[in-house]
């Protein structure tokens, strides 16, 4: 086993994505306290013009495998291929982000490496010459350091760790694959897009999120969603919302934040009408400042938020929104 770190680089709209980009530096800072190289992973129909750009982001080595296989999203496709890379080059660590697609093929990938892995890791470091990464578990109440007796595999929380500004020219290196569209068991065909311009709850630096307190967008509380998201607006925040948002129909499930949504670690997290139950602060708690709004002072949220605002949500988001559109303008 070399002393080498692959790195998937996802890419998101044709381009590397912020989280990969995260990952990448991630991989480059634990490559070089192994002594290795930073090899980054790069998969899609034509993907070549963005492979020698990540030299700037800390990769040593860029691998592309392009092919009409990973035209389009494939669990099984990048599985395969992550894992005969990982193989290839004798990774002492392979890493990808904590994205839902990293999520999904990651573990496969893993399996198919026979080894275990650590799941939506917030650390990283070396022992004894051996990669460990640091998750969190019991909804965020404890972190486990976790070191593999092999390669260490994992996927990096998104918003934790820094891009890295390096410098380098990396090298391009073409990767064989073989297998092909009809080698896989399942095929995407289509993919039907969200609206577009849309933030993402899980890369997003600022957040803000409705729960059950707003109410029904389609009776009494259409008012309290337009103002949350005029709030959102004026800040360049991503809109969230809670679990029981979600199950009632308000709110997709893409916008969920909790144990059973996304995880999220933005810079600001603002929570209106949110009550904050385990599941829900599972998912956030790792926010760097938390701002709390909720009539009920004796509410779970409050517990971790930096700043909490008693009041009902009809006055405080307008409020807020006045106050940061003012403040922006200096």
């Amino acid at each position: 086993m070399s002393n080498h770190v692959l790195v998937f680089v996802e890419l998101a709209d044709g381009k590397p994505s912020k989280a990969g980009l995260q990952a990448l530096g991630a991989g480059c800072r634990l490559a070089r306290q192994l002594g290795g190289e930073t090899v980054a992973l790069l998969a899609g129909a034509d993907v070549t013009a963005h492979a020698a750009g990540l030299g700037a982001f800390g990769a040593n080595r860029v691998r592309v495998a392009q092919g009409e296989q990973f035209k389009a999203y494939s669990q099984e496709g990048l599985a395969r291929l992550v894992a005969a890379q990982a193989a290839e080059i004798g990774a002492a660590a392979v890493l990808a982000a904590a994205t839902p697609a990293g999520k999904d093929f990651m573990p496969r990938a893993a399996a198919r490496a026979g080894c275990g892995l650590a799941a939506d890791c917030t650390a990283l470091a070396v022992n004894a010459g051996k990669a460990v990464a640091t998750r969190p578990v019991y909804a965020g109440k404890a972190l486990v350091q976790v070191q593999a007796p092999g390669a260490l595999w994992a996927t990096l929380r998104p918003n934790v760790f820094a891009t890295e500004n390096a410098g380098l020219t990396a090298g391009v290196e073409p990767v064989s694959v073989n297998f092909g569209v009809g080698d896989l068991r399942d095929v995407v065909r289509e993919i039907v897009a969200g609206a577009r311009g849309k933030l993402d709850v899980a890369e997003a630096e600022i957040i803000v999120s409705g729960g059950r307190g707003l109410k029904d967008p389609a009776g009494e509380g259409k008012q309290n969603w337009e103002n949350l998201e005029k709030l959102a607006a004026t800040i360049g925040a991503a809109v969230g919302a809670s679990r029981a948002v979600v199950d009632a129909g308000w709110r997709p499930h893409g916008d969920q934040v909790g144990q059973t949504g996304k995880t999220v670690s933005p810079k600001l997290y603002i929570a209106c009408g949110i009550s904050g139950a385990i599941q829900h602060l599972a998912g956030m708690s790792g926010s760097k400042v938390i701002v709390a709004v909720n009539k009920d002072e004796t509410a779970p949220i409050f517990k971790v938020a930096d700043y909490g605002i008693v009041g009902n949500v009809e006055d405080v988001v307008p409020a807020l929104t006045v106050a940061f559109a003012e403040a922006l303008k200096g």
